[in-house]
């Protein structure tokens, strides 16, 4: 038993993001979807296209009270990663990292080549796919020398962009009522490629696109002002529902059809040129090439700060955390950077194949936002949330986006192998590591058969591969306790044993002033010990302290354990912390 007497600190505050500034970040990644999802809609929905982009905001509405209670209750950074990695296994949340890792991956690449394409709507003689590289490769240094994301820069792109848009649509509309309804009658007098519904249901699957960027504000959550968060998800929803709808349907009124297709890469500079001229496809052109190198700046942001926390949980290999003398994570840039490139040319730049890569493994990660709030209800019922999403709303969301899954699959199932081609690998990276104290044992079991014969061959020995083990293993991890029963603790270590490699956890008991060890848990946790053999457990009791951030803070630098191998039960009402005050500490039971 250790007795630590603590000192208070004051932490540091660092500002948070107000509305307008958290709305501008995650908001010019959703409203860049803008730029080339009404092309897609229209290609399968023809001129219902605006009424598959209104379901499509349909469902985002269900998603906000999903997303509102599932980040309310748990709102620290990491999206769907975190949302599972509190409420189930590592390995199901490692699942759902794989899936936003790819969708990282396809929002870089689409983005930077949509923004090209508009490029080369104003040079002609652009060479698109060096181009979509180059701006890759910029971004690339551009993170790496540490410029990172920028409030007041994505501000000023977003209002841009929106603004733009706006101007699009007043001077499209204008130009409707001026020139007459006959394209647009021509339009719906054209066949449909098999009934309403069928042109309904594929093109809605194709337009789910358009809320992809939507989990980008829950990848911050921790940056942003109270109660900014649901207002952001407010406003992501207003701004798809209503430009998505009514740029498809402009498009539909004063462009043919069969011209949709032609112009898809760059469709909304096309239609400023037919509406107002040349002057206004420029301002689209420029505005679109901003608004989506934003986007691709984001992903690198998003996909940095999320293999940092996978890196850092041991999910992925350790070397991954080397920085540069800026503090920039410069390999996890270098590799994603050629991951991008890699699917750009496997694809050649297929915005079609893109998307359907990007929608795959997006609307993967909505169904696990999905599942999270599901097992959030079931074991974590008691985490306070300001919102919570009725049983019907979580069937119709999830059933929306598995249709939308199914519909994808089913109109290009060549789509769904180049996303294999990169979710198997990436899955299969994650699961060697968290399974790599087994394939160890098993290889030290192998190369121990073979050291006598072969001992001139075998460059090492398996008691090198023990060693190994040892090292792996010798982490600690800290659970602390406020006088759990043994059902509780036994909980905890059974979810060590399973999803973390380590045989040490110190179990700590903080007692303020005038308070007693309690010696039933005492006993208790020596009869744990016992019943684990592979865990050696610590019993800490910390006097005269108050549970908080302050006191997990000076433990951690104590003992030298990150806080993200610190564990708590699930905190009540009556709590008087958040959870994202506490530093990346994790609910276990």
């Amino acid at each position: 038993m250790n007795k630590d007497v603590t000192t208070s600190t004051t932490p540091a505050h660092h500002p948070k993001l107000k509305e307008l500034a958290a709305t501008a970040i995650c908001g010019n990644d959703i409203t860049s979807s803008c730029l080339y999802v009404s092309a897609l809609a229209i290609i399968y929905a023809g001129q219902y296209a605006w009424v598959a982009l209104l379901m499509v905001g349909g469902v985002l509405y269900l998603f906000r009270s999903i997303y509102g209670e599932v980040v309310g209750a748990l709102p620290l950074n990491g999206g769907a990663y975190n949302a599972l990695l509190n409420t189930t296994s590592k390995s199901t949340a490692s699942l759902a990292a794989c899936l936003t890792l790819l969708s990282y991956m396809a929002t870089a690449v689409i983005s930077a080549s949509e923004a090209m394409h508009y490029v080369h709507h104003l040079w002609q003689g652009l060479p698109i796919i060096y181009a979509t590289i180059g701006l890759l490769a910029l971004f690339m240094g551009l993170t790496i020398m540490g410029i990172g994301e920028s409030s007041i820069v994505a501000v000023i792109i977003f209002i841009t962009h929106l603004s733009t848009l706006t101007l699009l649509l007043v001077i499209g509309f204008f130009f409707l009522f001026s020139h007459g309804f006959d394209t647009l009658t021509l339009n719906y007098s054209q066949p449909l490629e098999g009934s309403i519904p069928r042109a309904l249901f594929f093109g809605f699957a194709a337009a789910m696109l358009g809320i992809s960027g939507f989990e980008s504000s829950a990848n911050f959550v921790e940056e942003q002002a109270e109660g900014v968060f649901p207002k952001t998800l407010r406003n992501m929803w207003l701004a798809v529902t209503i430009f998505n709808p009514l740029t498809a349907f402009l498009a539909i009124a004063i462009i043919p059809l069969a011209a949709v297709k032609e112009n898809q890469t760059a469709l909304l500079a096309y239609m400023g040129e037919v509406a107002g001229g040349s002057w206004l496809a420029i301002i689209i052109s420029v505005n679109a090439a901003l608004v989506l190198s934003g986007a691709v700046l984001t992903s690198y942001v998003g996909v940095t700060g999320l293999v940092q926390r996978m890196t850092l949980d041991r999910c992925l290999p350790q070397f991954l955390l080397i920085t540069n003398k800026k503090g920039s994570a410069y390999l996890i840039m270098i590799t994603f950077f050629l991951l991008c490139v890699s699917i750009l040319m496997i694809t050649a730049g297929d915005i079609g194949a893109l998307a359907g890569v990007y929608t795959i493994s997006f609307l993967a990660v909505m169904v696990f936002f999905g599942i999270g709030n599901i097992l959030l209800k079931f074991r974590r019922n008691r985490l306070p949330r300001p919102v919570r999403a009725s049983g019907l709303v979580l069937f119709l969301a999830i059933t929306a986006v598995l249709a939308a899954l199914a519909g994808n699959a089913i109109l290009n199932p060549a789509y769904v192998w180049v996303f294999l081609k990169y979710f198997v690998p990436t899955v299969s990276i994650v699961f060697i590591m968290l399974y790599r104290i087994e394939l160890l044992i098993f290889f030290a079991f192998i190369v121990r058969q073979l050291e006598r014969p072969l001992k001139k061959i075998i460059p090492f020995k398996s008691y090198t591969i023990k060693r190994l083990i040892q090292t792996i293993r010798s982490q600690q991890f800290v659970f602390f306790s406020k006088g759990d029963n043994i059902a509780n603790i036994n909980k905890v270590m059974r979810y060590i044993v399973e999803n973390e490699h380590t045989n040490r956890i110190k179990i700590v008991n903080v007692l303020e002033e005038g308070e007693e060890p309690p010696k039933k848990l005492m006993h208790e946790v020596e009869v744990l010990d016992l019943a684990y053999p592979e865990l050696e457990v610590d019993f800490v009791i910390i006097r005269g302290s108050k549970f908080g951030p302050e006191l997990i803070q000076e433990l951690s630098d104590k003992w030298g354990i990150p806080k993200n191998f610190m564990f708590i039960g699930s905190p009540g009402d009556h709590f008087p912390y958040r959870l994202q005050e506490l530093g990346g500490v994790r609910l276990v039971i």
